[in-house]
């Protein structure tokens, strides 16, 4: 239930700097955007998590991205689909399933300096 290839993307600043502070490539979060392996509700209102498990048994971690989407309405379909990645980090490990998803406190200031 991942995103399709015919979805406009936009990157915000933080991510772009999330992403080089983690060491990852834009092609591995499109990755996670398109076959994620659990989608849970983002902490921003109308934003969605998705995770990709990564690593090795030994050393397992979740790669992690929160995005919004936005769309016309035309039916049961969702045309000109727009998706704005943005955040993305590591999780060391596993996550627990079916709860918020393990947000480091940076971008938890970032959100709280936005409510404002």
């Amino acid at each position: 239930m991942g995103i399709s290839g015919t979805s406009k993307l936009y990157w915000t600043e933080h991510v772009k700097i999330k992403m080089r502070q983690y060491g990852l490539s834009p092609n591995r979060v499109k990755r996670v955007l398109r076959f994620p392996n659990r989608l849970e509700e983002g902490i921003a209102p109308r934003t969605v998590a998705g995770m990709q498990k990564a690593g090795s048994k030994k050393h397992p971690y979740e790669i992690w991205i929160m995005y919004q989407t936005k769309g016309k309405k035309k039916g049961k379909f969702e045309l000109n689909k727009e998706i704005t990645i943005i955040s993305a980090w590591r999780y060391p490990g596993q996550s627990p399933i079916n709860a918020p998803p393990p947000i480091p406190e940076d971008v938890w200031e970032i959100i709280r300096k936005k409510k404002k």
